[in-house]
């Protein structure tokens, strides 16, 4: 239930967010008359989501056995791929989500209507097609499949209020940092539904070892357990994985951790732009300590410098709020 009040937390609250600036935007600039084609938008954008979805769950109950694992497993590693994109993405660009979505809505309001309706529907779309297909993957391997879905619609619901309290200004968080975290427990609970998905493969007869058990631990974490129940709605635990599962597991955790977290190849990270300002001041405060030794010219240029270190302090320490 956790793992997927945080998908729909997660996902959620970046569609909210996207209708959040859409909507400030356009009643700052006084184009209301823009906001019934982006509401247009988001509701065709909610309704295909959930479309989507109902097709995937009934869709493939008149399926064999092996035809509905075969499934199953295929949209389990389509989903994975999905969530590991996104999360990647937001944490690149959670700090200038804001300037990236206005200049698109400008280009919309120059091309018309549909173009308006295009750039809500495309916002917020992605977001609920994901959804719908990590959460079906959760509830289609869940024994009682009304706790992850219950699950999936709180975070929802937390998104949508979280949304609406950041436009009414009672709201700031520092999103970079939110959106840093919560990516990094999206990538387990991924783990998880990959080495599942690959473990519906085998059974399915598309991929071999089904019998080939890494290990067997249920007699100490028997899966209908409180406990056992629980690591299995929180991280797809199974406490007789297949060899298969195991190795697919630890070779997609692993190293998608480690480049995830790294500050390596994120430029706008907290981390990296942290990193940058202090190696641009110590290399100002060199420079000032040098040609302050040549006089009262030197004094203007370290006062320069500062001025130059304030404003990009400044640029870095917007409310959370701005970054979204």
């Amino acid at each position: 239930m956790f793992a997927n009040y945080l998908i729909g937390l997660r996902e959620g609250l970046e569609a909210s967010l996207v209708v959040c600036i859409l909507v400030a935007y356009l009643v700052k600039t006084d184009n209301r008359a823009a906001l019934r084609p982006i509401w247009l938008g988001v509701g065709i954008a909610v309704g295909i989501s959930l479309a989507f979805g109902a097709g995937l769950q009934f869709g493939t109950q008149q399926l064999t056995f092996e035809a509905q694992e075969l499934i199953g497993g295929s949209l389990s590693i389509v989903a994975v791929g999905l969530v590991t994109w996104m999360v990647f993405w937001m944490r690149r660009t959670a700090r200038h989500l804001k300037t990236e979505l206005h200049g698109r809505l400008d280009a919309a309001l120059d091309t018309g209507t549909g173009a308006l309706v295009a750039t809500a529907f495309l916002a917020v779309g992605r977001e609920g097609i994901e959804t719908s297909l990590f959460v079906w993957r959760s509830v289609d391997s869940a024994d009682d499949g009304w706790r992850p879905l219950a699950g999936a619609l709180l975070g929802l619901v937390t998104a949508v209020a979280m949304g609406w309290l950041f436009y009414r200004g009672a709201l700031r968080i520092n999103l970079a940092k939110f959106f840093t975290w919560t990516g990094g427990m999206l990538v387990v609970v991924a783990a998880g539904v990959l080495a599942y998905g690959f473990h519906d493969l085998q059974e399915a007869r598309f991929l071999p070892g089904l019998a080939d058990k890494a290990f067997d631990i249920s007699a100490t974490i028997p899966p209908d357990s409180w406990y056992g129940t629980l690591l299995k709605g929180i991280f797809n635990f199974q406490p007789d994985p297949t060899l298969v599962q195991v190795t697919v597991w630890a070779l997609y955790l692993i190293p998608t951790l480690v480049v995830f977290l790294s500050p390596v190849g994120f430029p706008a990270s907290v981390g990296a732009v942290g990193a940058s300002e202090q190696k641009a001041s110590d290399e100002q405060a060199a420079q000032g300590e040098s040609a302050g030794r040549g006089g009262r010219g030197g004094d203007g240029a370290g006062r320069d410098g500062e001025r130059v270190r304030d404003g990009a302090r400044g640029a870095g320490d917007r409310p959370g709020g701005d970054r979204g």
